[in-house]
């Protein structure tokens, strides 16, 4: 599809979604604060490639921003062209070929399939165009961003590491940040979920350093494949042929025996050792709006660096929602979607992850619903499916109900019985969720709304509002539409529930003045349902405060929310003409900064 990142670029500009910045910046929270004010413009802002960047390569932001840049990069006019062709796709590999004919009508797609698998080539690839070892291989000639003032040092934000099964041969390609330490040694954060975890637990079990290569760049359709939820033992590169319809072609390292796409920009060679010590990784402003802290990770060792001569270094900046993974998050649920219906649940018509939800706390289903308990089993599956297992809280809606439209999903809370219609559950969460006091695993919860507007008149866009008791300081806007009163008070203060209320959320007192999105991210963000989720009646009593660290069944440790330092809030205010960004956008961290519990990473 693109031969180059650079060629992805010029698309960009030619297609008007690109803004070059030639003023000098810093890599040091500048870029970064730039980023966070225009991704969370409307429909996300422009791609930024930023050319001064006080070392020999521009950097790349904001890539895949927009929902029209996430369709260029992956070479469609719209993303619901994927979700239409997986599904035809699925439907011509599952028919039955009874006949001759039949299974000779089949050749053509098999052999289009068979275009998609990766290939190897030989000698150099461009990523290999400059080749650097030994004490010439720094990593400080990059531009790596440190993107928030207590973020524990510079992270690669956008790689791809590339990791093979010493006992299998599977490759995987992962995206997992890497705190740079020194200019040979980084961190390597993957989960325990994941699946580079897993083959450094097969390395350690054998004894053995795992070679492990990362690339940046290149085709921008390599780095969504790296983030895609794939099965385990699925290439990610296969993922990449299929979505670009063309085979990836992979070079082999210099240093080791991994292969990796030979035009993407930069390669990091390298290795992690099982038998090393690891090294303390943190804090990181993440996706999820919030510091994660502190924690154990193995040591990435570099051997070599090889690039482009042209290479662009391509980065992205996560945190208080939103941000450009939303749109990443997007694309998943429209690739993913055909294959969920295929092969676990074909009465689901719809899913979506709201961007409030970070990816992963909140998602909305729709599904044909033919008998009770059917949305029982929706989510009891989706919870055991691939990444759906990170799942807080899962809305169950009857086909028909568009899962994007608030006003269709408000009408049908306000209906439902908090005692009948809610789901419990326990299950395996993201290791980055900070609201659990076991670290990734807590409590799930599902609304099952799928009879809830059974008697519903369409005309009827409100109800309304009841005489209600509600204590001081309430917040009552939400109540017409959403049958939610929010109260605000200090953590751990006692609150009397109101009756006549369908849902009562309480929130810090800094949290007062938030608007409903970023109420919902806050409430999802800072719950564990099996605490923090109670019935009163026929009121749903949710807890969304702060949890004092240690204390009752809390975390032991809480952590801050993402906002960037005055002095770099006050530096970009003062240098905003000279970006050539156009008018004047406030810096979200103004608005946030209300949110903090402490002057550092965590409570």
């Amino acid at each position: 599809m693109y031969r180059s990142l650079n060629e992805y670029i010029a698309r960009l500009e030619r297609e008007g979604e690109l803004i070059r910045i030639g003023a000098p910046v810093s890599p040091v929270e500048e870029i970064a604060e730039i980023t966070d004010r225009i991704s969370k413009t409307p429909g996300g802002g422009k791609a930024l490639l930023f050319e001064n960047t006080g070392t020999a390569f521009p950097v790349l932001t904001n890539l895949f921003g927009s929902e029209r840049r996430m369709a260029l990069a992956l070479g469609v006019g719209a993303l619901d062209e994927l979700s239409e062709r997986i599904d035809v796709l699925l439907k011509q590999a599952a028919a039955p070929r009874n006949s001759l004919s039949d299974k000779l009508r089949a050749l053509p797609m098999l052999a289009e399939m068979a275009r998609w698998f990766p290939r190897t080539v030989s000698g150099r690839g461009a990523c290999q165009q400059v080749v650097l070892t030994g004490a010439e291989a720094a990593l400080s000639a990059l531009p790596v961003l440190k993107c928030w003032p207590a973020d524990g040092g510079r992270f690669v934000t956008l790689p791809m590491v590339n990791t093979v099964d010493p006992e299998t041969g599977v490759r995987n390609v992962g995206m997992y940040r890497m705190q740079v330490f020194d200019d040979r040694t980084t961190g390597m954060h993957w989960h325990v979920h994941k699946t580079g975890a897993r083959h450094y637990d097969a390395y350690k079990r054998l004894g053995r350093r795992m070679p492990v290569s990362v690339a940046l760049g290149g085709d921008p359709v390599y780095t969504y494949a790296a983030t895609a939820p794939m099965p385990d033992n699925m290439d990610e590169y296969l993922l990449a042929g299929f979505l670009s319809r063309r085979p990836v072609k992979l070079v082999k390292c210099v240093t080791n025996d991994i292969y990796v796409p030979a035009d993407c920009d930069f390669v990091i060679e390298g290795y992690v050792d099982p038998a090393e010590e690891k090294a303390v990784e943190g804090p990181f402003g993440d996706h999820t709006g919030f510091y994660s802290l502190e924690d154990r990770y193995p040591l990435f060792h570099v051997t070599a660096l090889t690039r482009r001569r042209d290479a662009v270094y391509p980065a992205t900046v996560v945190g208080i929602p939103p941000q450009e993974d939303a749109w990443i998050a997007r694309a998943t649920e429209r690739i993913f979607l055909a294959p969920i219906r295929m092969a676990l649940q074909p009465e689901v018509r719809d899913l979506t992850m709201p961007e409030a939800g970070t990816a992963h706390n909140v998602a909305v289903v729709s599904i044909d619903r033919r008998y009770e308990g059917q949305a029982v089993k929706v989510a009891q599956s989706l919870w055991g499916a691939g990444q759906m297992m990170f799942n807080k809280y899962l809305l169950v809606v009857p086909s028909g109900t568009d899962v994007r439209d608030s006003d269709a999903l408000a009408r049908l809370l306000r209906r439902i019985d908090p005692v009948r219609d809610l789901v419990r559950s326990e299950g395996i969460l993201d290791v980055l969720d900070h609201a659990t006091a076991t670290p990734g695993f807590g409590g799930k919860i599902a609304i099952d709304a799928t009879t809830a507007g059974a008697a519903l008149n369409p005309a009827s866009q409100s109800e309304s509002v009841p005489q209600l008791s509600l204590p001081e300081g309430c917040r009552t806007d939400l109540l017409e539409k959403w049958g939610a009163a929010l109260a605000f008070a200090e953590p751990g203060a006692g609150v009397r529930t109101p009756e006549g209320v369908r849902y009562f959320v309480l929130f810090d007192p800094a949290a007062a003045e938030l608007m409903p999105e970023e109420l919902l991210w806050l409430a999802a963000a800072n719950t564990d349902p099996r605490r923090d989720v109670r019935t009163e009646g026929a009121t749903l009593v949710i807890d969304a405060r702060s949890k004092r660290p240690g204390e009752g069944g809390n975390p032991a440790r809480f952590p801050n929310v993402v906002t960037a330092s005055e002095a770099t809030v006050g530096l970009v205010d003062r240098r905003w003409t000279e970006y050539g960004l156009g008018a004047f956008v406030e810096s979200p961290s103004r608005r946030y900064r209300r949110l903090l519990l402490s002057g550092g990473a965590q409570w």
